[in-house]
């Protein structure tokens, strides 16, 4: 492997690529975009097009594209050559200002959840140069942003950039109360670690629903799974490490901050995390992560599994999006700092997450939700589905005695009065972590553990953002104009510590207790996407949004709609996918088996006269009660999903599914999983859990 010095980056249009290849002018103006929003003229951006386009050719680069995220999860691109005909029958590298800005791709095949009608084609990408441009497989990627005709957003780029916006609108107020005159901007800092799963590429092909679905629909317990904790950390198998090694490589050329890697705990699986980036740069490298996992895993002879529960009886896969919130002065908010005016933005910061959090605990369990992560939260390996803020017994202390009044016991005995006294110092560690906490205070971060390994980072952090603009917003309008402002802004945390505490639990959040505590608190549980996404557009949800401009109202109504028809469309092929297996492959086999487990129980019987052939008997005995009740079991699956032809609404649509399909589905699994630890190896049609799991040697 080169030097990382050497690589990263090198495929990336950076800033430092932009200030060697651009005019002095032309940069600031790119620079002065990239800060503050303002629109890049015409003849700027035929400059950093021309210069983009030369610099790719070098690079090896024949296409370019709008690189954009819609509905879909994944991303999209559509390549143009550079080439353009010129009269002498000949062709020239070309690449304008206008393909640079905005291109026109095809919006009618995307999901719009209704904001586009089917035969209304037209749909824009719109560059954004806060993320930088970067080729990959030879061509020139521009990351865009993806909207509708009619300026509707019908991707998940557009409401982060305005969740940003709303945020770096609200924070700048509170640190203008704060007197830092000196800071532009209030940005995010983002690092989302992603867990995955790698298993040989031969036995993932003769696995039907894991080429359908990403999961597998059957599949019996394996003698050994993660019950010893020695996969977890261990010794990187050398295929995996080379796999690995050239992940690496090709994410660093890209400038993605790939860092750490290491074995998960259930066998096979694995994590990557990446150092922290602004918000957007780090939804746009996890995207290309995944993609770039996928890519790679096929060129080591293996596949890379990112649904959040590929295997039933072993751990899922999730996402950890660690959150920060600081200045474009290096300050970060939710780091105690060392002076009384840097605690005080820590404990105000403090007090906007726990009241964005309680407030809007709805919206961030549907930012995460989704058919595959209702298998994983709250199994003993995520948090469970009620959210919860973890601060850790010193730091929950700290915010009772000044909810109080009191002295803080854990230091001097002393009032703690904000904008006098400088916090007690408390290690960053000073408490255990909690995973089972859905939302955990790290020391100067939070780590969300809730969102699924493959989901886009965008929507929690566009949940987060607007979340914690809109506890800023509350708090600029109550101190802004304060004629003591020392005393306003203590009485308010006291408040905000009161009628929001509610929301912090430290204890164990998988216990049966915990559910009928946080049921007594207010707390909710939505367990499934169905139960969840009601909330999505609520009137207190609805205003939340419109009001900082991140989603109109029909674009809040028309993500419902897409979630609720993913959601059934997902589990209608995970259940097709069943029934195809179940009579075509599963049913025949087992049927082939017990036929001849019986001619070899005649066969014995006709050389004996008193022998009773044991094993054969009650091997078809109960092999064949087992294949009856598989057969019945499908045969109600299918009908539960000829009921949802019946089934009108979309909201009523995915609660039958639920209610009715999976319910079936889940029905048909335990008999087909009991038969398969009846069936011999060589028998049964598709590789077992063990050979999965421990396909790669």
């Amino acid at each position: 492997m080169a030097k990382i010095s050497e690589i990263f980056g090198v495929n990336v249009f950076n800033d430092d690529v932009m200030k060697e290849r651009l005019p002095k002018e032309t940069y600031k103006q790119v620079q002065l975009t990239i800060q503050t929003g303002k629109r890049l003229n015409d003849e700027a951006a035929r400059i950093v097009a021309n210069a983009m386009k030369d610099w790719a050719i070098e690079k090896g680069a024949t296409h370019f594209t709008h690189w954009f995220q819609p509905m879909t999860g994944v991303t999209a691109e559509k390549h143009d050559s550079f080439i353009s005909p010129v009269d002498s029958g000949n062709v020239i590298m070309e690449f304008s200002g206008k393909e640079l800005v905005r291109g026109e791709p095809d919006a009618s095949s995307f999901p719009s959840g209704g904001l586009r009608a089917t035969f209304e084609a037209r749909g824009y990408t719109a560059w954004d140069p806060t993320s930088y441009a970067f080729i990959k497989d030879n061509v020139l990627c521009i990351p865009t942003a993806f909207c509708s005709y009619g300026g509707e957003a019908l991707d998940k780029k557009t409401p982060l950039l305005r969740s940003m916006d709303a945020l770096n609108r609200e924070g700048l107020r509170i640190t203008k109360l704060f007197g830092l005159d000196d800071v532009k901007r209030i940005v995010t800092s983002v690092g989302p670690e992603q867990e995955y799963f790698l298993i040989d590429k031969s036995v993932y092909n003769q696995r039907q629903d894991l080429v359908y679905t990403g999961r597998t629909v059957f599949g019996a317990k394996p003698v050994k799974g993660q019950e010893l904790d020695d996969h977890y950390f261990g010794t990187i198998k050398p295929r995996v490490k080379a796999f690995m090694s050239d992940l690496d490589e090709e994410l660093w050329k890209m400038g993605v901050l790939a860092k750490t890697e290491h074995n998960e705990v259930a066998p096979a699986q694995h994590e990557l995390a990446p150092i922290y980036t602004t918000g957007n740069l780090a939804a746009d490298h996890n995207q290309l992560m995944m993609e770039t996992m996928q890519k790679v895993a096929s060129r080591h002879g293996m596949v890379c599994l990112l649904h959040e529960k590929p295997f039933a009886g072993v751990n899922g896969s999730g996402k950890h999006n660690n959150w920060s919130i600081g200045t474009d002065t290096g300050l970060n908010f939710l780091d105690p700092g060392e002076t009384p005016a840097e605690n005080a933005i820590f404990l105000l910061t403090l007090c906007a997450v726990i009241q964005a959090v309680d407030d809007y605990q709805d919206m961030l369990r549907i930012s995460v939700a989704s058919p595959g992560n209702d298998h994983r939260l709250g199994a003993n390996e995520a948090p469970p589905a009620i959210v919860s803020i973890f601060l850790g017994t010193e730091l929950e202390e700290i915010l009772d005695a000044i909810e109080s009044g009191t002295a803080y016991v854990g230091q001097e005995r002393e009032l703690l009065k904000i904008g006098v006294h400088a916090l007690p110092r408390f290690a960053r560690d000073t408490t255990d972590r909690n995973r089972t906490s859905p939302f955990a205070f790290t020391g100067n971060k939070f780590e969300f553990r809730m969102p699924g390994s493959s989901a886009s980072i965008s929507g929690v952090n566009v949940v987060l953002n607007t979340a914690v603009a809109e506890s800023l917003r509350q708090y600029a309008d109550e101190l802004e104009g304060s004629e003591d402002f020392e005393s306003d802004l203590q009485a308010l945390i006291r408040r905000v510590i009161h009628d929001h505490k509610r929301i912090i639990f430290n204890g164990n959040g998988y216990t049966d207790e915990w559910v009928e505590e946080a049921g007594r608190r207010g707390l909710l549980n939505l367990r499934t996407t169905p139960e969840a996404l009601p909330y999505y557009v609520s009137d207190k949800n609805v205003a939340l949004f419109t009001r900082h401009k991140v989603y109109t109202r029909a674009e809040m109504e028309a993500r419902y709609e897409i979630h609720l028809e993913h959601y059934c469309k997902v589990l209608n092929i995970e259940a097709l996918t069943m029934i195809d297996m179940s009579r075509r492959h599963i049913l025949p086999a087992v049927s082939k088996y017990i036929h001849e487990l019986s001619d070899t129980a005649l066969a014995v019987q006709s050389l004996t006269t008193s022998a009773v052939c044991a094993f054969e008997q009650e091997q078809i005995a109960e092999m064949s009660g087992l294949l009856s009740d598989a057969f019945r079991k499908t045969k109600n699956l299918d009908a539960a999903l000829f009921g949802a032809k019946s089934v009108s609404g979309s909201q009523e649509l995915a609660d039958y599914y639920r209610d009715r399909v999976f319910t079936a589905m889940q029905e048909l699994r335990i008999s087909v999983d009991t038969l398969e630890t009846m069936t011999p190896s060589d028998v049964w049609p598709f590789p077992s859990y063990g050979e999965l799991l421990f396909s790669v040697k």
